[in-house]
């Protein structure tokens, strides 16, 4: 009921947990962590990263995940639109630099192509349009996994020395306090996975708590960095009409290309809702790993279209289950849509 209180209007998904986030920055840029508490503050963060990861890996059922293989072509489009297509619009971002974006926050909006999709966001959105949920459920979960090894690859490989210092240090950190935790946690499902399951409203709680924790001491970072002052409104109105496009041309391509492919309605929607989102959840404990003392830049883009998706992706999916029929008018909704929401 609280989550459906602060929505305005009921399309506009703004619920507590944004608002906490949005605080979270604000105390940051008021009273940010320095000196021993800013190591104190980056213990933490280390330690809810490793937990957060941890959990990850004992709520995903590897059963669950290897049933959902025989659907295969469904799986590999998803994966395809979150580490290949993503990651070259990402790339093309570089032409906005230095008129458009500058250098810190293209490194950013690129990262933000990098991360994997989520999983709640893309089943509920799914189920609401009435598309394949339980592809959604797999297809999401097998990006979030891929995710793991995959976007700190690729950020090795496109990122280079521009995120903040990136190295083959960072994989070693990212090894340590992300994948290992994963392993661990799939390792000892067997027995921890009933309680996980059983309390999982106050592990959420746990999770949540994670990331804002993070997020503070990103952005505690970046305000004793100085680094904020490269962030004028112009510049911040430039990322968001960035991001704009970078969405719509998601939706549309998820959407059309898995209609080329053959995929029925159902289908395609579960395609482009994973296709087409990124993880705030997953990204947030990468970044700070990877970029450092400039997290809090970095994380801005991906925080932003966190809550950019959320909207448009609402509007779109309950046009789709007002209108569960394929007909013409649902399609010209997919890319007309984004636009206007936006």
């Amino acid at each position: 009921m609280s989550r459906r209180t602060l929505q305005l209007p009921s399309w506009l998904p703004i619920d507590l947990y944004i608002l906490a986030l949005i605080g979270t920055v604000v105390l940051a840029a008021l009273l940010p962590a320095s000196g021993p508490a800013a190591d104190v503050a980056g213990g933490a963060s280390t330690g809810a990263v490793a937990l957060l990861f941890f959990l990850y890996g004992a709520r995903l059922s590897t059963a669950e995940a290897l049933d959902g293989v025989r659907h295969w072509r469904l799986h590999l489009t998803v994966l395809a639109c979150t580490f290949v297509a993503f990651p070259l619009l990402g790339l093309a971002s570089r032409g906005l630099v230095p008129y458009v974006l500058t250098p810190q926050l293209q490194s950013g909006f690129l990262f933000l192509c990098l991360v994997p999709s989520t999983i709640q966001s893309s089943i509920a959105f799914t189920s609401i349009a009435r598309g394949n949920v339980p592809a959604a459920i797999c297809a999401g979960s097998f990006s979030s996994i891929a995710g793991i090894f995959v976007t700190p690859l690729l950020a090795a490989a496109l990122l280079g020395n521009s995120g903040g210092g990136f190295s083959g240090d960072s994989l070693l950190r990212i090894g340590v306090q992300l994948l290992l935790p994963f392993v661990a946690g799939q390792l000892l499902r067997r027995w921890i996975g009933g309680f996980v399951t059983r309390h999982k409203k106050v592990l959420g709680y746990v999770d949540r708590g994670s990331i804002l924790l993070v997020v503070y001491t990103a952005f505690s970072e970046g305000m004793v960095a100085g680094i904020w002052h490269q962030v004028t409104p112009a510049r911040l109105g430039a990322l968001l009409g960035a991001e704009a496009v970078l969405l719509a041309l998601m939706l549309a391509a998820s959407w059309y290309g898995a209609k080329r492919l053959g995929f029925d309605r159902e289908d395609r929607i579960a395609i482009q809702f994973a296709g087409s989102k990124k993880s705030l959840a997953a990204g947030l404990p990468m970044a700070s790993v990877l970029f450092g003392a400039q997290a809090g830049l970095a994380v801005l883009p991906l925080m932003l279209f966190h809550q950019m998706q959320l909207m448009v992706c609402a509007v779109i999916a309950k046009r789709r289950a007002r209108d569960p029929q394929e007909t013409g008018a649902d399609d010209a909704a997919v890319t007309g849509q984004p636009a206007t929401a936006t």
